[in-house]
């Protein structure tokens, strides 16, 4: 389950994403926007999105840009690329700049699923045959949530959203687990991004396996 929105300016790419999803994945529902602007009304007016599909080249505002934005407006929304460009150092600066995933437009329909359905998860999903690839990682182990939240001194309330973050929970889910409103799992959610120094759930996500591989000497 989820929303996804296509964030693409040319319209036969635009709908063949959208096609390309649904018919591989059924309970994924999925919006348009034709440019940045469009998009960022779509979010502002609280529309239910669990996660932006976006190009990089489009008129007006670029994908860079509208990342920066999504980055500082909500940053437990995740932010998959689909380029044309995916050298090494684009796909390191939108990683860099808080991008859950990339994915090139030369990329079969099967690697953009696997890439939805990781990004969903709570994880990173980059090309695996590039020259020094970006770590990709899955969910990670639960265990040393508490102790990575006394580490950055977490409250309570951000340590059982930490944990449930661990798990690749969407904040939906996470408030239907804790009992709280989803924007109060946003507020704990960007306050804990705060704490820990990164701008996506993904780099959450190796924070606490580095923490953990760091226990485990």
């Amino acid at each position: 389950m989820g929303c996804l929105l296509i964030v693409e300016d040319h319209g036969l790419v635009r709908e063949g994403l959208a096609q390309t999803l649904t018919r591989r994945e059924s309970g994924w529902s999925v919006l348009q926007a034709a440019d940045a602007a469009t998009a960022i009304a779509l979010i502002d007016s609280g529309t239910d999105i669990d996660l932006v599909i976006t190009d990089l080249i489009m008129p007006g505002m670029n994908g860079f840009s509208l990342l920066a934005v999504l980055r500082e407006r909500d940053p437990s929304l995740p932010v998959l690329i689909v380029s044309a460009l995916c050298d090494v150092v684009t796909v390191t600066r939108a990683m860099r700049n808080g991008a859950s995933g990339f994915v090139s437009k030369s990329d079969s329909g099967d690697q953009l699923v696997d890439a939805v359905r990781t990004v969903l998860a709570g994880g990173l999903y980059t090309p695996i045959d590039r020259p020094r690839p970006m770590p990709r990682i899955g969910r990670v182990s639960v265990t040393h949530a508490p102790s990575t939240a006394s580490t950055y001194g977490l409250t309570h309330a951000q340590s059982r959203v930490l944990a449930l973050l661990a798990e690749g929970r969407s904040n939906r889910e996470i408030a239907e687990s804790l009992g709280l409103a989803e924007g109060t799992v946003k507020v704990h959610v960007t306050r804990i991004f705060r704490a820990l120094k990164v701008n996506s759930r993904a780099q959450v996500l190796l924070v606490l396996s580095r923490d953990d591989r760091a226990r485990r000497g």
